[in-house]
């Protein structure tokens, strides 16, 4: 269907569905480039609605890195509504973009964000609605080739059925060689298999169709191998040297999206170094913006956008080593113009009195986030997140005497070695801190508790590690719920049969694919929104597909166990994962990586990256040159 008919059709549409504002584009700052003068064409899909994708920092980066470039055009998807989707279905509208109504299917590429696990059953509606094969080994020369990335593709194996080639790590740089890779294929005869062998060499490219997956008689791997000649195991993560320019002109959505505000990335990686955390793990190491770029990036944004609030964004906004000076400095730029600071992420250990005082002057005094994961320091000690009890309770003292009224607490359940007496204490430690509030602020004192339930992920030291089970999830939630009531307090937690979702997808292997493609089959979509989760299709669906779902849940790993991922590799060593591992049972922590290098093995290999570029190689004082580890062709146990 051409975009004059797409139009046609949109015009009866609209009206009919919620927030048609969704589907219109024409916003500002979108970029509309004409479509006979551009020989490449991407389309950017975030599979979740508009609301949520607009939010996304990772996709409007690449839009505004793939626009740049003159022979390039980058154009938005989303995943439409289910009333828009019934509409589009009846009157035979192609899944198309935003700017200019092209099919999709016209698209010479088709980039997937998958940020988290549950949207791979949206993934593949989206597919549908665009008439592209959804299994990567049906599609020709003619299809676009349909690329991912975003933390949930650290394990691609689930979706390695679908997608064509996975972007594993940081994606600026790559995008821009996978489109000049593709163009240089365009302009010949030769089969689909060929662009795909092409792509493998490029650093962090995985195409898992050049790759066969064997099984032991008990389900476990026996080996990961690949089926060309010159392919190296295990495929390394991307890293970009330095944070390119911080993107400003962003798209200025014409209805309430998730986060109205201009998002900067201040700083990118963690060393902090919590046992649990998947992104800490992945987005290492640690690179900083100057206090200047951010600020010069705030202008921009501002004049780009119009927008009244920054977020200044990194896995722990309060670890930036100059977040005083940063907040001291906006403070002053932005004097008189109304422009407030958010840093949704803060580090009770790193947030100082003096930066509670900064921030009472450059932001809305609404709230404060804070994370102790755990309630008390025996779990704190196992989950490598020290912080004194007593540290925590001081904070938020300090917090509810600067005036801000409500604090929203994170904490986790299901960690290992837990007990019933470490969930008590999230509801006392809880009740301690609403009463400090009261005694500052009185009734108006807010704690808002949210509890969500532990996954063991992707490269982390926990990855090992077996999954509650639903009955004992909701043995720690009950008491909870008991124990969380009372004026002042309010208590959100995570249904565990999603909880059980997220964890056969994130810890899957290649055999998932075929339990994904059975659920949306039954039905299966929008898994991450509580009225649309279907939890009987899923497990008929792994009926379908002859598997156990126990097996990627209940089941403790041994630690010479190769595990689904194993042929990625994230930058930290397994001999790293499984010493912290180890010393997570004995209540041992390790330092932050500032204060002291634990050799995780990501410099050596971010050296070897960053001696691709001039300019001075990152360092850490505490490093020793250390050999990186050698390629094997297979990953394969004895």
């Amino acid at each position: 269907m051409d975009p004059e008919a797409i139009e046609r059709e949109l015009d009866a549409i609209l009206p009919r569905v919620q927030k048609p504002g969704r589907y219109t584009g024409g916003e500002l700052n979108q970029v509309l480039k004409d479509w006979a003068q551009v020989p490449t064409r991407v389309a950017l899909a975030f599979p979740d609605i508009y609301d949520l994708g607009m939010s996304n920092l990772g996709l409007a980066i690449l839009y505004d890195i793939l626009n740049q470039q003159p022979d390039v055009l980058a154009e938005r998807v989303y995943a439409p509504w289910s009333d828009m989707e019934a509409l589009m279905r009846r009157h035979g509208v192609p899944l198309h973009s935003l700017e200019s109504k092209r099919a999709i299917a016209d698209f010479d590429i088709l980039g997937f964000s998958l940020p988290y696990e549950t949207l791979y059953t949206n993934a593949l509606n989206m597919l549908d609605l665009t008439g592209i094969p959804l299994l990567s080994a049906e599609r020709e020369r003619r299809h676009p080739l349909v690329i991912a990335g975003g933390h949930a593709t650290f394990n691609p194996e689930p979706m390695a059925d679908f997608i064509d080639a996975f972007v594993i790590g940081e994606g600026e740089e790559a995008i821009l060689e996978i489109v000049r890779c593709y163009e240089q294929w365009k302009g010949g005869s030769e089969p689909r298999q060929a662009l795909l062998e092409a792509l493998s060499p490029i650093c962090g490219v995985y195409v898992p169709s050049l790759f066969q997956v064997d099984y032991r008689a008990d389900s476990t791997i026996s080996q990961v191998k690949p089926l060309a000649s010159g392919i190296e195991l295990p495929v390394l993560k991307r890293i970009v040297p330095e944070l390119p320019p911080a993107t400003t002109r962003f798209i200025v959505p014409f209805i309430d999206v998730s986060h109205n505000r201009m998002p900067i990335e201040i700083m990118r990686g963690c060393t902090r170094g919590c046992r649990f955390c998947h992104a800490g793990m992945v987005t290492r190491p640690v690179r900083e913006r100057s206090v200047g770029e951010i600020l010069d990036a705030m202008e921009q944004a501002q004049a780009c956008t119009g927008h009244d609030e920054a977020g200044l964004l990194s896995l722990s906004s309060s670890d930036y080593s100059q977040i005083q000076e940063l907040v001291r400095q906006a403070g002053e730029r932005f004097a008189g113009r109304h422009v407030n600071l958010s840093l949704p992420s803060l580090r009770i250990e790193s947030l100082s009195v003096e930066l509670m005082d900064l921030l009472q002057d450059s932001s809305r005094r609404s709230g404060f986030t804070l994370a102790p994961e755990a309630a008390t320091e025996r779990m704190r000690s196992i989950i490598n997140k020290p912080v004194p009890s007593d540290q925590i309770l001081q904070t938020v003292e300090e917090i509810f005497k600067r005036g801000w009224h409500t604090i929203k607490l994170y904490f986790m359940i299901g960690h290992p070695s837990e007990t019933l007496e470490d969930v008590q204490a999230i509801a006392d430690l809880s009740k301690a801190i609403i009463a400090k509030g009261r005694s500052f602020i009185g009734k108006r004192a807010r704690v808002n508790v949210s509890v969500s339930t532990f996954v063991p992920k992707s490269h982390t030291p926990f990855q090992w590690v077996a999954c509650e089970s639903e009955a004992q999830i909701e043995a720690k939630q009950d008491l909870l719920r008991r124990e969380l009531r009372g004026r002042g307090l309010k208590l959100s937690w995570t249904d565990p049969q999603r909880t059980m979702l997220e964890a056969w997808l994130s810890r899957g292997d290649r055999r998932m694919g075929a339990v994904i493609l059975h659920a949306w089959q039954r039905g299966a979509k929008f898994d991450a929104w509580q009225e649309h989760f279907d939890h009987q299709a899923w497990m008929q669906a792994f009926g379908d597909a002859g598997l156990d779902p126990a097996f990627y849940t209940s089941r403790q790993r041994a630690l010479d166990e190769i595990l689904p991922w194993d042929h990625i590799d994230a930058g930290v060593t397994k001999k790293m994962l499984v010493e912290d591992y180890q010393w997570s049972l004995e209540g041992k922590t390790r330092p932050d990586c500032r204060e002291h290098c634990t050799a995780c093995g990501i410099l050596p290999k971010f050296n070897d990256l960053r001696r691709q570029h001039p300019g001075e190689i990152w360092k850490c004082p505490e490093v020793k040159p250390v050999a990186r580890e050698k390629s094997s062709q297979v990953v394969s146990s004895s």
